[in-house]
C-alpha cells in the first residue's frame, strides 16, 4: 500500500467547492451585464480571458507543467474560438438586449444541443441515446419555443428581445459544438495549462471582434464606471479562476452525478441574482419556462451512464461566464 496517497477529499471541501461553482458561475451573467454597460461587450469580454488566461497560463508554468506543444495550441485555438470568441461573445453581446437570468436559461440548453448533435452526427462511435434522453431533449425544446415565441404564439405575457434569443440560442450551439470537440480534442495532460490556452485563444479572437466591429472608437476611458470594472475584475478573479479551479478540483475528486448539477443549478442561481441585485423581473412565463428547461437538462443527465453523463460536462471554463 503506498503510504503517500493522498486522503479522499472530505464532503465538507467537496459541498463547500460545488457551493463556489455555483454561485460564481450562475452570478457571472449579472457580473457580465453590469461590465459591458461602460465597456464594449467584446472587448470586455477579451480582456477578462486574456488577463484570466495569462495568470493562469503564468501560474501552471511555474508549477512545473511544460511548455505547450503547437498541435496543442492548435487544438486550444479550436475550443477557444468555438467556446470563448462565438459563446461566450454571443452571451455577452446579447446581454445588452436579453436579461442576465434569461441569458443563463437560454445557455442552459447547451446539453440538448450536445444530445442532438450527438444523434445526427455521421460516424459516430458513441452510443445512441435512449428514448428517455430523446424525451427529455424534446421537452428541452418546447421549454426554448416557449421562452423566444411570441406571446401571441405562447400565451404567455413577457416576451424577449427575439435577435437577443437568436444570438443566445447560437451561443448555446456553438458551446456544445466546443464542448464535443474537447471530447477528443489534443490537448496538454493538465486541464488548467489546456483551459489557458483555450482563454487565451479565445480572448484574442474576441479581441480581434471587437477590433472588426468598431469597439476600440466606442471605448471611453473616463466614462467606464466603477460598476463596470467590478463586474470585470469579478469575472477574471471568481467566473474565470476561483469558478474553474473548483470545477476540475471536482471532477478529480467528486462523484460527476454531482458535479454536472451545476448545468441546472447555475441558471436558477443567475435568475435570482439578477432579480436581487438587478431588479430582472422573474413572471409567469419564465417560471415555467425554467421548470422545462432544467427538468429536461435534470432528465438528460439523469439517463446518462456514469461515462456519458462526463461527457455532457464540458471543459473547464463555465458556459456562459
Amino acid at each position: 500500500m503506498n503510504n503517500h496517497s493522498k486522503p479522499p477529499a472530505s464532503s465538507l471541501s467537496i459541498w463547500a467547492a460545488m457551493i463556489a461553482v455555483y454561485i460564481a458561475w450562475g452570478s457571472t451573467y449579472l457580473a457580465m451585464r453590469f461590465a459591458i454597460e461602460t465597456i464594449p461587450p467584446f472587448l470586455m469580454a477579451g480582456l477578462r480571458f486574456l488577463i484570466a488566461g495569462s495568470l493562469l497560463y503564468t501560474w501552471r508554468r511555474l508549477a512545473g507543467d511544460a511548455r505547450p506543444k503547437l498541435n496543442y495550441w492548435r487544438s486550444g485555438a479550436i475550443v477557444g474560438l468555438l467556446m470563448l470568441t462565438a459563446s461566450n461573445g454571443g452571451v455577452v453581446w446579447s446581454e445588452q438586449y436579453v436579461a442576465s437570468g434569461i441569458a443563463a436559461l437560454l445557455v442552459a440548453s447547451s446539453p440538448l444541443w450536445m444530445i442532438l448533435i450527438d444523434i445526427i452526427r455521421p460516424h459516430k462511435q458513441h452510443q445512441r441515446p435512449g428514448w428517455t434522453t430523446i424525451v427529455g431533449v424534446l421537452i428541452g425544446f418546447v421549454g426554448i419555443l416557449l421562452l423566444v415565441g411570441p406571446s401571441q404564439l405562447t400565451g404567455l405575457k413577457g416576451d424577449i428581445n427575439p435577435v437577443g434569443a437568436a444570438v443566445l440560442t447560437f451561443s448555446a450551439f456553438m458551446w456544445a459544438m466546443g464542448s464535443l470537440y474537447s471530447r477528443t480534442a489534443d490537448l496538454p495532460e493538465s486541464p488548467l495549462m489546456g483551459t489557458s490556452l483555450e482563454m487565451l485563444c479565445g480572448g484574442a479572437g474576441l479581441m480581434i471582434l471587437s477590433t472588426f466591429t468598431g469597439e476600440w472608437g466606442q471605448l471611453h476611458l473616463a466614462a467606464i464606471s466603477l460598476r463596470s470594472l467590478a463586474g470585470l475584475g469579478y469575472l477574471v478573479v471568481f467566473g474565470s479562476l476561483i469558478g474553474f479551479g473548483a470545477y476540475t478540483w471536482l471532477l478529480r475528486v467528486a462523484p460527476t452525478s454531482l458535479v454536472s448539477t451545476y448545468a441546472y443549478v447555475n441558471p436558477l442561481v443567475a435568475i435570482f441574482v439578477g432579480n436581487l441585485l438587478a431588479a430582472e423581473p422573474v413572471n409567469l412565463r419564465i417560471v415555467i419556462v425554467t421548470a422545462i428547461i432544467v427538468g429536461s437538462v435534470v432528465v438528460i443527465t439523469l439517463s446518462q451512464p456514469a461515462i456519458a453523463k462526463k461527457e455532457l460536462l464540458p471543459t473547464p471554463i463555465e458556459p456562459g461566464g
